[in-house]
């Protein structure tokens, strides 16, 4: 499964888009592309600035990214964040001057000799790498950009923003490079909406997944000895078995059979499944065992066709549904790692389907169904959802692509969801559904793919006996439903800010004693709640009551149970939730009965305060 572990890396470009944006679609275009002008051009803004201030300085890109804009200088050394208010002060009088953004269509040659005069070494290799006779500037006052644009009609036009932060990326995005100085800034139409976007800015910060995940112990990365390698702690283990549990369970009731795979085979698999001619940028360098050359697993698809090969296949018998939380390794450049977001080794909730090409339909109604009960079961209901169609490049009849995209959105028409079609964006074997979630912050996050595909069944000459008694070729449908568990589990985290719902608790409910006198009572409490198969913890410690219920809450524990002298002697417990305080007593056994009916429902609390 392709596309799976999130957006091209940090500091990567398509040079074909000089310093453009990316593509980012919004349901309002038209407004999008009113702030994709607005940002590409405060990136010229801050650019002119920069050369004001440092003139020295050399130019890399600057494109319009979602919410903000970036650019890279060569040659700002020791500039840091302290240094922003005064880049952004001189910005803001390049905006009161008004100065119009003017456009021009000149030779290559003479784009050159004008970056030549300024020793724009950067922008000479974009010009010598792109294509045509010709190519685009924009100027505004003295100051000259390659750039296709568009840009907004004056620098007045730009009427909020903010500078952010510093960092560094490598030229184009290889670590080969030059390493430059990139600032990111953020620019929105109105004043309102970046104010409203900087507080957004400090929830995330106060939600990120590598602070809560350290504070409540739930994950570290090895940095000294494997960066974008992830290491889950006890706490953080618990909630992704039961994030595991509940796929296979989901996965056994909707038609699947769970598989598993090596973790690394000869390079010949992955030469002949195409990945390593289409994807070897993302994959590490082969391993020699036995003289022979090995390569540990990118994706989980090609195993899974040899189980398919093991035997000949009968119509009869799709559609086969294999699914495997099988662990991936991609290479991901050391500046783009992001705690669980961005790794290097990664479990991938992963499945392929074969079938035959009139189960396709009926299929893929079933797949979308199933990925929106399995994202809504984790508390999203929130999506942005993309329709991919056939690229330049690709693989394949027009007759089967007709076939699988008609699939697709068919399905998509049914559900009624909105969705947005991506022209020219599949994969090269095949149309593809991407849906994105969006948290509590309104950000979106990419999780679940289907991706049909004609490649591989040829190229591993796949077959099974039709009706007619010949071989035919099947059809094979990829699909991540959560995408990586440790991706998701940093959305998780984020997106309850580490307050998780109480199926979801690493610790679901902490025993308190009042004195050392309800020890012997508190235990054999923990041990039936524990016998119920619900994750608790004991504190019987010598400690003040109010120390103990405050490190539980900042543990985020959901329930908290205080055990004192009248609890011991009539088997009761005084209940306490992080959400709604004290909620009285309650027998042992009803708090229990309760839990487990709240667990079993991943709902809300079903317990209230008494009257």
């Amino acid at each position: 499964m392709e596309g799976v572990t999130g957006s091209n890396p940090v500091g990567s470009t398509n040079i074909m888009q000089y310093c453009s944006c990316d593509k980012i679609f919004m349901a309002n275009k038209d407004n999008k592309l009113e702030l994709d002008k607005i940002r590409h051009s405060a990136a010229h803004i801050m650019a002119d600035a920069v050369k004001r201030l440092y003139p020295h300085v050399k130019l890399g890109i600057g494109p319009a990214v979602e919410d903000g804009f970036y650019y890279d200088f060569e040659g700002l050394k020791n500039f840091s964040e302290q240094d922003l208010e005064k880049l952004e002060k001189l910005m803001k009088e390049i905006v009161a001057e008004n100065i119009p953004f003017v456009k021009e269509d000149v030779s290559k040659k003479e784009a050159i000799k004008l970056f030549e005069k300024n020793k724009e070494i950067y922008k000479i290799e974009l010009i010598n790498d792109l294509e045509g006779d010709t190519v685009t500037l924009y100027h505004h006052g003295k100051f000259t950009d390659l750039c296709k644009g568009p840009h907004v009609a004056n620098t007045g036009d730009i009427k909020a923003f903010k500078l952010l932060k510093v960092a560094g990326a490598y030229w184009r995005g290889d670590e080969k490079n030059a390493q430059l100085v990139r600032i990111y800034g953020v620019a929105f139409a109105k004043q309102n909406d970046l104010e409203e976007h900087l507080n957004l800015l400090k929830e995330a910060e106060l939600r990120d997944h590598r602070k809560i995940g350290k504070d409540l112990d739930l994950f570290s990365t090895m940095e000294e000895y494997g960066a974008g390698l992830v290491l889950w702690h006890p706490k953080g283990g618990r909630i992704r078995c039961a994030i595991e549990d509940f796929w296979r369970k989901e996965h056994m009731k909707n038609g699947y059979e769970v598989v598993f795979t090596p973790h690394m085979a000869r390079l010949d698999m992955w030469k002949k499944s195409g990945h390593w001619d289409f994807y070897r940028e993302n994959m590490y360098s082969p391993m020699v065992v036995d003289d022979v050359e090995y390569e540990i697993k990118p994706m989980n698809c090609p195993f899974h066709i040899q189980i398919y090969k093991t035997q000949l296949r009968s119509y009869r018998e799709f559609p086969m549904r294999w699914a495997e939380l099988g662990t991936v390794y991609r290479y991901e450049r050391s500046g783009v790692l992001h705690g669980l977001m961005r790794v290097r080794g990664f479990t991938q909730d992963d499945a392929h389907i074969f079938l035959r090409a009139e189960q396709l339909n009926e299929e893929v109604d079933k797949v979308l169904d199933f990925s929106l009960y399995m994202l809504r079961s984790f508390g999203f209901n929130d999506f942005d959802i993309y329709l991919s169609t056939k690229p330049d490049k690709c693989v394949g009849t027009e007759e089967e692509w007709n076939l699988a995209t008609d699939a697709l959105k068919t399905a998509l028409d049914k559900s009624g969801l909105n969705y947005e079609i991506d022209p020219g964006e599949g994969v090269f074997y095949g149309p593809k559904i991407d849906i994105k979630i969006k948290d509590s912050l309104k950000r979106s996050w990419q999780c679940t793919t289907i991706q049909v595909d004609f490649n591989l069944p040829n190229r591993y000459e796949m077959e099974y006996v039709g009706t007619d008694g010949a071989r035919h070729k099947p059809i094979m449908i990829h699909r991540a439903l959560l995408g990586s568990l440790e991706r998701f589990m940093g959305v998780l985290v984020e997106h309850y800010a580490g307050d998780f719902p109480l199926w979801l608790a690493p610790v679901q409910v902490a025993v308190l004693t009042i004195s050392e006198n309800q020890a012997s009572y508190a235990s054999e409490l923990k041990d039936k709640l524990h016998s119920e198969g619900i994750r608790v913890e004991l504190d019987d410690r010598n400690e003040k009551l109010g120390l103990k219920i405050r490190e539980s809450e900042l543990s985020k524990i959901p329930y908290v149970i205080v055990i004192g002298a009248k609890e011991a002697s009539e088997n009761t417990v005084s209940v306490r939730t992080r959400s709604k305080g004290n909620l009285g007593s309650m027998k042992s056994d009803e708090f229990i009965d309760q839990i487990l009916k709240e667990i079993k429902s991943k709902g809300g609390s079903v317990l209230s305060k008494k009257q």
